[in-house]
């Protein structure tokens, strides 16, 4: 994707942008060793993968919230938002060889992201701003994983697509939360969930 067409969808910096064509190369080197993305993605990994996870920013508004990213995979979204200047990512992903990849995407694309090479369940933080996810678990899964960690003003936004009613539906039986979905800018049959105010139901 040229820097003129990626900036109709998101402002960044020529700097950002080219730290961004970094990663996209270092991914595409690594696809071939390890599955990163779904191999049928490839050939639109910008629109599919790079502006897909961008568009997180739109819902965020201090670069300086601690973010934490769950099943972080290939670094979508978090090392994304990492390079789009947010200050404090942290990125968990308990398989080891996509954590290399992590930790070579962060020294190459020069962010300060920090990795958990860990399952999520071991992650001892505590009061974290905003928690994202993207193709990683069903809606329940995540939120059992995100109340551990999570504080009274705490955000969650997880990309979901068009099975994501009965997500919302069933989550709704052991969760209480508030939830606005946002469409998504590369695909209108998927949406960015915002949630707050999670508590669990009592049985």
């Amino acid at each position: 994707m040229h820097y003129e067409a990626f900036t109709k969808h998101i402002d960044v910096s020529r700097e950002t942008f080219a730290r961004l064509e970094i990663y996209v190369t270092h991914l595409l080197k690594w696809q071939q060793r390890i599955n990163l993305i779904s191999p049928t993605t490839i050939h639109e990994v910008w629109h599919r993968h790079i502006l897909d996870s961008a568009q997180f920013a739109f819902r965020l508004d201090r670069k300086s919230d601690r973010i934490m990213d769950l099943g972080s995979g290939a670094g979508l979204p978090g090392l994304i938002l990492s390079i789009l200047g947010f200050q404090q990512v942290h990125l968990v992903e308990s398989d080891q060889r996509k954590a290399v990849f992590l930790q070579e995407a962060v020294r190459l694309t020069s962010c300060n992201a920090i990795i958990h090479d860990t399952r999520i369940e071991s992650i001892t933080l505590k009061n974290i701003d905003i928690i994202t996810a993207r193709a990683c678990a069903p809606l329940g899964q995540l939120l059992a994983w995100c109340y551990p960690l999570i504080g009274e003003n705490t955000i969650c936004l997880f990309a979901k697509g068009k099975n994501c009613a009965k997500e919302i539906d069933d989550a709704r039986v052991g969760w209480s939360f508030d939830c606005t979905q946002h469409i998504s800018i590369t695909d209108p049959e998927s949406v960015l969930l915002q949630l707050q105010h999670l508590t669990p139901r009592i049985s």
